[in-house]
Order: structure tokens, then C-alpha cells, then sequence
């Protein structure tokens, strides 16, 4: 993985009222993707009658008021090895969660709303772990596809997949498959209709009432032998040390939320042969809420369908206004250090 620089696109965060109608899909595929090229503003964003904004973005806290988004939050699926390098459209995101996956590397579950990249990728698989990553979010999930079983669990949960063959999609004819497949995200947006309330998807709040908690200049989160994502403290702002994304479009959290969970068998194998995890995203565990140069230790709880809650010694703890970085860190077999110098 190679470091790059970055930029930050505005970051605002919102609770809609929404009115409009189920989502719908089209089918359609093109070829060759080239870049980025940019984002759409948000007075640039479709919207509909009766889809307005009172209060604060779901996924930033950021305050918002007027017009908002008319499509919902979408998910994307985005690889995070050295094959995926460099990867397109982070700095759009406004949430990002990474998870475990088969052979100890992670993916990433990138979440857009409020920005709409033209160009995302590459787009991978989807895993039963992003069922309780996507459904609280009340997400379309967009992803290359994903085992029979990975499917219709996620049918059956309510949540609306599109797969290779959707609006959107593109291969690079530049990259190796399956690192060339890519989403024009706004295509996609410009076909959906948000039907339901997005939810705070994590308990925001001032940065004043976080717990002082200890320095930490940075974090190295271990999700196995294989794979280390490394965070350090720089200008107000976490730099993930070992990032895949292109030079410009590196995303740079306020926040670094780790999670320890539990992960557990899917049930079946990947292509190489390799039990394919799963990350069990409800029950609870320990926290550890990096910000502003300080880590603040908590535990957390969820249920599938639920947000996060969390909690520290002294009382509820809540994620100060801007964008998060989530890192489900395995309880066996990963660990994270805090470092303090």
C-alpha cells in the first residue's frame, strides 16, 4: 500500500423528511473508465417534492437545513488491496467502515449522500457482514455481486443490491480484472428515489463533551497478520499512513472509531479456496474513539437493524460533528495499538 496527499471535499450531514417513491433500478453497462473527475455540488443535487432537510446529516452531524439529497444513502463496496491502487473517490465519502474479509485483508463499505462522485472503484463483492453495516443507514448497497448465499441473505433483509449490469457500471480496460469494474455513481443516483428517514448513524455531538481521555498521535489497527492500517494525526486530521487512494482523493477523517468485534465463518469458500469470514456487527464490545490527537476508551452496542450506541465510564458517549472512519477490528486475532509518540 502507498501513501498519498489529500483533499476534503465540504462536509455537512442531514435528517431528511422524505416522501418520494421506492427506489428503482435500470439495467445498462458500458466500458472504460478513466477518473473521478469531480463531484456533484449539493445545489447541483436532484431533488423531489416533499424531500426536505431539517437538523443535521446522518453521517456527519453537520448542520443542514433546505433541499437534500433525492436518492439514499449509497454503499459502495470498494477493495482495499494493493490491486486496487489507486482507488477513486474516497475524498467524496461521507463515512467509510472498513471490515475483514477472506485471506486477512479488508474492504472498504464506503457511504456517499450528500456528495455524488462521478467515478468510484474499483467495486468489489459484498459480504452477509455489510447487512448490519448498510441496513441502519437505509442504504442501497452497490457492489460486483456476491455468492448465492451472500445474496439472498441480503434480499431477505430488506436491502436493495445493484450488481455488475446496473446503471452505472464500467470496466477499465487499463486495469487487470476484478480491479477494473467501476461505478459512475451520479448515473445511479439520477434512478433512485429515497422512501425512508435516514437515522443519525452514529450519536454526534460536540467535540466540548467528549471525555479528555490520552494523547495518542496515531493508531495501528491490525485486522490480522496480513493487513495493518495505520493512522497518524496531522492538522486536525487523521492520514491513513497506508492508504491505496489516488493522490488528491485520500479521505481524511476527523474521527477514527475502532470497534472490536466478533467474526465468525460464513460458510463458505472464496475462488482460492479461503473460508470466507464474517463480521458479526451487533452485540457489543470495546471502543476506542480517536479524535483531536486523543483516544477515549467505551464500549459499544448494536443490533442489526439499530445505530451505534456507545458508552464510557462516566455515561453515554457521543462521536464530535464531522467525518468517521470505522474500523470493525476482530477481537481474535486483531488488536490495535495506540501510539503515543
Amino acid at each position: 500500500m502507498s501513501g498519498t496527499s489529500s483533499r476534503v471535499g465540504p462536509r455537512v450531514r442531514a435528517v431528511a423528511v422524505l416522501t418520494v417513491a421506492a427506489a428503482l433500478a435500470l439495467a445498462g453497462c458500458s466500458s472504460s473508465p478513466t477518473s473521478a473527475g469531480g463531484s456533484t455540488r449539493p445545489s447541483d443535487q436532484p431533488t423531489a417534492k416533499g424531500l426536505t432537510v431539517a437538523g443535521e446529516w446522518p453521517l456527519t452531524g453537520f448542520p443542514a437545513s433546505g433541499t437534500a439529497p433525492r436518492h439514499p444513502v449509497m454503499v459502495v463496496k470498494i477493495d482495499n488491496s494493493e490491486s486496487s491502487s489507486p482507488q477513486i473517490g474516497l475524498s467524496k465519502a461521507d463515512l467509510v467502515t472498513e471490515e475483514l474479509v477472506e485471506g486477512g485483508i479488508t474492504r472498504l463499505a464506503v457511504f456517499y449522500y450528500q456528495k455524488v462522485p462521478r467515478l468510484v472503484g474499483p467495486v468489489r463483492s459484498m459480504r452477509a457482514s455489510d447487512i448490519g453495516i448498510v441496513k441502519p443507514a437505509k442504504a442501497v448497497l452497490v457492489a460486483s455481486g456476491g455468492a448465492p448465499v451472500t445474496l439472498r441473505r441480503v434480499r431477505a433483509a430488506g436491502i436493495k443490491a445493484f450488481t455488475e449490469g446496473a446503471v452505472g457500471f464500467e470496466r477499465d480496460g487499463s486495469r487487470t480484472a476484478p480491479y477494473n469494474l467501476f461505478m459512475h455513481l451520479d448515473r445511479l443516483a439520477k434512478t433512485l428515489r429515497a422512501k425512508d428517514t435516514v437515522p443519525p448513524y452514529l450519536p454526534f455531538g460536540s467535540a466540548t463533551s467528549l471525555p479528555k481521555g490520552r494523547p495518542a498521535k496515531g493508531l495501528d489497527a491490525v485486522f490480522s497478520s496480513g493487513h495493518t492500517t495505520r493512522w497518524s494525526y496531522h492538522g486536525g486530521k487523521y492520514v491513513n499512513d497506508n492508504t491505496n487512494a489516488a493522490a488528491g482523493d485520500q479521505f481524511r477523517p476527523d474521527t477514527v472509531l475502532v470497534l472490536r468485534v466478533r467474526v465468525g465463518n460464513a460458510g463458505y469458500l472464496d475462488p482460492a479456496g479461503n473460508p470466507v469470514p464474517e463480521t458479526k456487527f451487533t452485540g457489543s464490545g470495546k471502543a476506542l474513539l480517536f479524535h483531536a490527537g486523543r483516544v477515549v476508551r467505551g464500549t459499544w452496542s448494536k443490533t442489526l437493524d439499530s445505530t451505534i450506541s456507545l458508552h464510557g465510564t462516566k455515561g453515554s458517549l457521543s462521536v464530535p460533528k464531522g467525518h468517521t472512519w470505522i474500523e470493525l477490528v476482530p477481537k481474535k486475532g486483531g488488536h490495535v495499538t495506540v501510539v503515543t509518540r
